[in-house]
């Protein structure tokens, strides 16, 4: 959910709807800046190691309880492979070498606009829960998933089972 913008950030007049640039924009009625909603990023890590992979569980909302990537969002002016490599040390202690852009999907029902998913390989550190997870596991291609939290994920799991 996104808050509406009711001033502006450059002179603080209020803000209202008009229609600019093919579409209806928060526009200031003092002094004319056009806010642009910028698109909401996430990195998402594919991490598979002998014929695993690993999932996260998350121990926060939106989907608490419930499995995924080691994932989160971009800061402004970071780096996408950066982005990526620094959520999975987050979470999960590892460090890894990004290997490809595996997939970009979105929007989801979450608030994220894009969501860009890496490849990756475990090049070291120790894999145990940090940051806003609080269990790991390593899924193989013959188990049953677990409650998975996002599409994203159930993307990647149905691709990697499948031979992709």
């Amino acid at each position: 959910m996104r808050y509406p913008i009711n001033f502006c950030q450059v002179c603080g007049g209020p803000m209202s709807d008009r229609l600019a640039y093919g579409k209806t924009r928060r526009v200031c009625s003092t002094c004319g800046f056009i806010y642009f909603e910028d698109p909401k990023v996430a990195v998402a890590v594919f991490i598979e190691h002998e014929d695993r992979i690993l999932l996260v569980r998350r121990a926060n909302n939106p989907e608490r309880g419930k499995w995924a990537l080691p994932a989160g969002y971009m800061d402004a002016g970071e780096d996408p492979r950066e982005a990526a490599a620094r959520e999975v040390r987050e979470e999960t202690g590892l460090e890894v070498e990004i290997l490809t852009l595996a997939q970009v999907m979105g929007p989801n029902e979450f608030g994220t606009s894009l969501i860009l998913i890496y490849t990756a390989r475990a090049t070291g550190g120790d894999a145990c829960p940090q940051d806003d997870v609080d269990a790991l596991c390593w899924l193989g291609r013959a188990d049953n998933p677990p409650d998975l939290a996002f599409d994203s994920t159930r993307v990647m799991i149905a691709a990697w089972k499948n031979g992709a």
